[in-house]
């Protein structure tokens, strides 16, 4: 048996002349092929000390790495010694070694190779993941420290032998491939009882997930954020189990899809791993980077609670977290608090945010606002609103927050407010919010604008500090008064909130210099605060009295075409019509200020240049106004752009409304269809589509589009007498006339078809009236009809006589030019013949001779002069 396996020395290659074998000498010595046969030859078996010997004469050869078209044969000596490792565990030093040597890039002999081996290259990477199965930890070690330097190595050697290293991005393309990340992940159950394995396991999913998003997909398809978070609040007293574990979760959030990080950490175990995690760090992490990784834990958290499926209250998370949301503004005797310091570094200050910032996610669960009540986190929120109250509360002259942070802070806790007060109205209502705000605001209207540093985010786009605090105290309110609570409403008027808000639209209004973005939010959220608050009630109406009038008239005034500006002028436009709507209209003492300071006029003025978005709104407002006598008076009298009268705009509107939802008419503006004068195609489409049959699409079409608004304004104005109106005009009017009229018809009509879809047949009486009233709007559709017809025959007569008029015109200024021409001709003549000038003037004294002795009984008036006479 000993005689039949080859000799040690076989294995090595005899020296050729070959200019391409002594190059690769260096490289490739051992003939692989011989070394399998060695170690898979049954009568070879007993021979380990030989295989050993040549095993590591491989190992020595290869110290510079593996060619790429031996990485067959050397993955399956890899594979069988790992298969002899539990037997002879002198095998493991030979696999570590051969492992080890897989750290370092492949090596290719012709550019070519990348590609023709790249099957062979990925198939070897997996197999290095799948020996994870070894039980052995220094081999479980080694394979994760060849994968982590295979891919993290990014050195490109040439060699003078003609033998170079594969390039950085082949390798990791290869690994991506190959799949071993996500075989990784599942040996992570493997290393329970191995944590020095572990954290090596942990460190090299740590570099794969660092930028690679295949790497990223294929440990989520693993459960890879589950598992790792399951088991990183397990004991280890150097930390790195927890820091590895974080830096992973990271990595998978960056470069893997978000929403399947949050499934996967979204169970009962994975939110109590992070809540101990957590805890463990907030109470007894002293250190910089143990502050830090608290702070990634709790970005974690937040993360998870945007996920409505995620049982934080159930899981006790919640419960220990509110003590922390309310510290140190307020005292509280929980254990967890008790003992807890801050040292208001960066850090404590980052989680402050943090915590905040995950009050608002976590209100949209009902559960959680229960616990916040119980927390008093509305008063904690409002004490950072106030921080001097803060300070006098808690009885503290110790170091608090720096001033810049005292003030992000605030801002932020307002933000946070915006969320929460809407949901939590009676303890915004018991900790006197509204007063606070109110203070607030007039505090910021009295110092510069430019006073406060507008630290952070919020603060950023503010201009300072100050203006940072009254966008968003103004937010708050205006977050509070959109919902239906006339108690709070009532407390803001009863504080004087509409003149405060007034004083800070007279405020804004006085330096136009510093008009932005944020300015025009200020200001649209003050006329919308006003709006809610005065609509209908006189009383808030009249507070709002003269001052509010002069302010709106400047906002009206507005020019329509910074609507498109992109800056909010559109949104403050808008807010300034529902302003006019909610604290004018109805209130007979503000509506005639506002006529007498030509608001009627700015009114139409706006109408005549926006946009179609923003008519409805104008059109709206201008008919609520038209109840005051003094409106319609101006309305009668205004004239606009090219003497443009009010009813030759609404007529205007009317024929462009009607343009847009395709309803038929001739080229003339008249009817087409009488028995569908005033139905649209659009309507017809909707009405045939429509999925709610509750909703008649004849009566839905009039809070759809202008007309039936222009048709109230007119029936205030009157159908007779208005001037300056062309016959386009007259005959648009006529259909306004009837616009009610044919309404009744559409909306019958309607009733009679879904009468016949639904099979049901009305009694004669009712079907006989429906039928009389169906005859009559044809009928009415018709006489309108002829009276356009009526209308466009006395335009063309009326064309036609100013087209004879215009001819004679023509003629007679024709004649004037031939007489003018044979005059010239005449004196020209006279001028250059004396004979004719004596003929001429012979002819002349013959005819005054004659004249002389002429009997006339009235005076002969004197001929005109010619050029002759010159």
């Amino acid at each position: 048996m000993l005689s039949s396996a080859p000799p040690a020395s076989g294995f090595l290659h005899k020296p050729v002349l070959s200019e391409r074998r002594l190059r690769s000498e260096a490289v490739r010595v051992t003939d692989l092929s011989r070394v399998l046969q060695l170690l898979q030859d049954p009568l070879s078996a007993s021979l380990k000390e030989r295989q050993i010997f040549i095993l590591k004469k491989v190992v020595k050869q290869c110290q510079r790495g593996y060619l790429l078209r031996d990485l067959a044969d050397i993955f399956k000596i890899m594979n069988l010694c790992a298969e002899r490792v539990s037997d002879h565990p002198e095998y493991a030093r030979i696999l570590c070694d051969l492992l080890q040597i897989c750290g370092l890039p492949f090596l290719k002999e012709k550019s070519s190779d990348e590609m023709k081996y790249a099957s062979v290259v990925t198939d070897c990477v997996s197999q290095m993941g799948f020996l994870m199965r070894i039980p052995l930890p220094e081999v479980r070690r080694q394979i994760c420290l060849s994968v982590s330097a295979f891919y993290s190595r990014d050195k490109h050697q040439h060699s003078s032998d003609g033998v170079c290293s594969t390039r950085a991005d082949y390798r990791a393309l290869m690994l991506e491939r190959s799949g071993v990340s996500e075989t990784l992940v599942m040996s992570l159950a493997l290393t329970e009882e191995q944590l020095p394995v572990k954290l090596c396991l942990l460190q090299t999913l740590q570099i794969l997930s660092r930028t690679s998003e295949v790497n990223c997909k294929l440990m989520l398809r693993a459960q890879a954020a589950q598992k790792i978070c399951f088991h990183m609040s397990e004991g280890d007293p150097s930390g790195e189990l927890l820091f590895r574990s974080s830096e992973i979760l990271w990595n998978l959030l960056e470069n893997g899809s978000r929403q399947e990080v949050t499934s996967q950490l979204s169970s009962s175990d994975c939110i109590a791993s992070l809540k101990d995690a957590f805890l463990h760090l907030l109470l007894k992490g002293f250190r910089h980077h143990e502050r830090q990784l608290r702070n990634d834990l709790l970005v974690l958290l937040s993360l998870i609670a945007e996920n409505p499926g995620a049982p934080l209250i159930e899981s006790g998370f919640l419960k220990h977290l509110t003590p922390f949301l309310t510290f140190p503004e307020l005292k509280s005797h929980n254990p967890l608090v008790r003992n807890l310091k801050l040292s208001f570094n960066q850090e404590d200050f980052e989680m402050k945010k943090l915590l905040l910032n995950i009050m608002v996610v976590l209100s949209r669960d009902l559960s959680a606002l229960q616990l916040f009540r119980e927390g008093r986190v509305m008063l904690a929120l409002m004490l950072l609103v106030k921080p001097s109250s803060s300070a006098e509360r808690s009885g503290r002259h110790r170091r608090r927050w720096t001033s810049s942070q005292q003030e992000e802070l605030q801002l932020q806790a307002l933000s946070t407010l915006s969320s929460l007060a809407p949901l939590m109205l009676e303890e915004y209502m018991t900790c006197q919010a509204n007063t606070c705000l109110l203070l607030l605001i007039d505090c910021c209207l009295q110092h510069d604008s430019s006073s406060g540093r507008g630290h952070g985010l919020h603060g950023s786009s503010g201009r300072g500090g100050r203006r940072a605090q009254l966008r968003y105290c103004v937010r708050v309110l205006r977050s509070v008064t959109c919902v239906e609570h006339e108690p709070l409403r009532q407390d803001l008027c009863d504080q004087g909130a509409i003149g405060q808000l007034l004083g800070v639209l007279r405020w804004f209004l006085g330096r136009p210099q510093d008009e932005d973005a944020v300015a025009l939010e200020i200001q649209t959220d003050c006329l919308l605060l006003l709006s809610v608050l005065c609509e209908g009630d006189v009383h808030r109406k009249e507070l709002f009295g003269r001052d509010g009038v002069e302010l709106l008239i400047q906002y009206l005034s507005l020019d329509a075409a910074l609507v498109f500006s992109g800056l909010g002028h559109n949104k403050l436009l808008l807010s300034s019509i529902d302003c006019l709507w909610s604290c004018v209209v109805g209130c007979l003492g503000a509506e005639d200020v506002f006529v007498e300071r030509r608001g009627v006029d700015l009114m139409l003025q706006l109408l005549q240049r926006s946009p179609r978005h923003m008519l409805s709104p104008l059109v709206s407002t201008l008919l609520e106004l038209c109840e005051n006598p003094q409106a319609v008076t101006h309305l009668l009298h205004w004239s606009g752009e090219r003497d443009t009268s009010a009813s030759q705009l609404l007529l205007h509107i009317w024929r462009r409304e009607e343009e847009t939802t395709a309803v038929s008419r001739d080229p003339h503006g008249m009817i087409t269809d009488v028995k569908r004068p005033i139905v649209s195609r659009h309507q017809e489409s909707s009405s045939s589509s429509s999925s709610s049959p509750d909703v008649s699409a004849a009566v839905r079409e009039v809070s759809e589009n202008l007309r039936a608004n222009i048709y109230c304004i007119f029936c205030k104005l009157g159908f007779e007498g208005l001037s300056g109106l062309s016959a386009e005009d007259h005959i648009t009017l006529s259909i306004i006339h009837r616009y009610l009229d044919f309404k009744v018809g559409e909306v019958v009509h309607e009733v009679l078809s879904e009468l016949l879809d639904e099979g049901v047949s009305p009694v004669v009486s009712d079907e006989a009236a429906l039928k009389s009233v169906l005859q009559v709007t044809e009928a009415t559709a018709e006489s309108v009809r002829l009276l356009q017809q009526s209308i466009l025959g006395r335009q063309q007569q009326e064309e036609l006589q100013e087209e004879q008029l215009l001819y004679k015109e023509i003629l007679f200024t024709q004649k004037q030019r031939e007489i003018a021409a044979e005059a010239w001709r005449s004196y020209v003549a006279r001028t250059s013949n004396y004979s004719i000038l004596k003929e001429f003037k012979r002819l002349q004294e013959e005819q005054s001779t004659s004249e002389a002795y002429a009997p006339s009984d009235t005076e002969t008036p004197e001929p005109p002069n010619t050029l002759s006479d010159q």
